[in-house]
């Protein structure tokens, strides 16, 4: 191979994600360096942050994306040549390699990764969703059996990890999602207590007969219309855990929170978070995370687009709801 394909971004999105924000390439195949490894991605990771991350905004938790370079994103692969002391060539690799079939490399922030497991199930569970779902629930929100969490986009890649944690610690479960063959899944096979139909549900009627002795504790992916049903139901002392914010990723203005009052009346925890501040901390999340996936508590669904120019297109199912399971796309 002489010559490999990668795709840039080359515009700022202002709605719905099209093909006019990037740019497909032909790219020839680099000669290495000391200290470098050439990586042949095989799947790819599509990520609700990624919308951020295509934003103009600077002040935020991580740069944008420069225009005219190569979209970022996780992905999966295998070394096929290597010039580095700790990679050698047929070593399995997860890294930020970005919307390409290859990458080069120096090692940072690329870990290798069990040849025996598939690798939907690395990218569902022991990449990003797992320790994103891991590290807000434990360290933010400090679940005690018996307490009743609700988790906002349930059925995607966090929030179904999230919900699958707090039920196996013996919390009651409430997930919100975007249709009812989603309630069904997160509900009969994922074991959540119940479910809330943001699109056709009473909200207040259904969170009413869901958690009749209040929320204690809230894990917010999506925002939206929700967001203020969950705030005024909270108990005292609740936490709420703010992952994700998708309703708002691309609005021109997003919409008003919460009045603060609660607040102070239920003396709560609001706290926002992001995995780079914490990546560090991986092999310890892990380490937490494993035993539930070994007993065989944390169930996954993968939504496998196929050729790396489905990502394009691909980004858009978050806005509708249209991704069944973790959004990966198999090179």
């Amino acid at each position: 191979m002489k010559h490999y394909t990668a795709i840039n971004l080359i515009g700022r999105p202002q709605g719905a994600i099209g093909p006019e924000l990037f740019e497909i390439v032909e790219k020839t195949v680099p000669a290495l360096n000391e200290g470098e490894f050439l990586v042949r991605q095989t799947h790819m990771s599509l990520d609700p942050a990624m919308l951020g991350w295509m934003s103009a905004d600077t002040d935020s938790y991580i740069p944008p994306v420069e225009l005219g370079t190569v979209m970022r994103s996780s992905g999966i692969g295998e070394v096929i040549e290597s010039k580095h002391p700790d990679y050698t060539t047929g070593d399995r690799v997860m890294g930020m390699f970005g919307w390409q079939e290859l990458a080069v490399s120096k090692g940072q922030g690329v870990n290798k990764v069990d040849a025996s497991l598939p690798p939907e199930m690395l990218l569902s569970v022991f990449a990003l969703p797992g320790l994103t779902a891991t590290q807000g629930l434990y360290s933010i929100g400090k679940p005690q059996p018996g307490e009743t969490l609700v988790v906002s986009g349930a059925a995607g890649s966090v929030g179904s990890i999230v919900g699958q944690l707090a039920k196996a610690d013996g919390l009651t479960v409430i997930g919100v999602v975007g249709s009812d063959a989603k309630a069904d899944w997160i509900i009969n096979e994922l074991g959540f207590d119940g479910a809330v139909n943001y699109k056709t549900d009473d909200l207040d009627a259904k969170l009413d007969e869901l958690a009749p002795n209040g929320i204690d504790l809230y894990f917010e992916n999506t925002g939206g219309p929700i967001q203020h049903r969950v705030f005024e139901r909270m108990n005292a002392h609740g936490r709420i855990i703010v992952c994700g914010m998708i309703a708002d990723y691309t609005a021109s203005e997003p919409r008003p929170g919460p009045n603060w009052i609660n607040i102070i009346k239920k003396r709560l925890l609001i706290q926002g978070f992001t995995m780079p501040d914490h990546l560090h901390q991986a092999p310890q999340l892990l380490a937490k995370l494993t035993p539930y996936v070994q007993q065989g508590k944390i169930k996954y669904r993968a939504h496998t687009l196929e050729g790396l120019e489905s990502a394009i297109t691909g980004l858009n199912l978050f806005f509708t709801g249209g991704n069944e399971g973790k959004l990966i796309v198999k090179l």
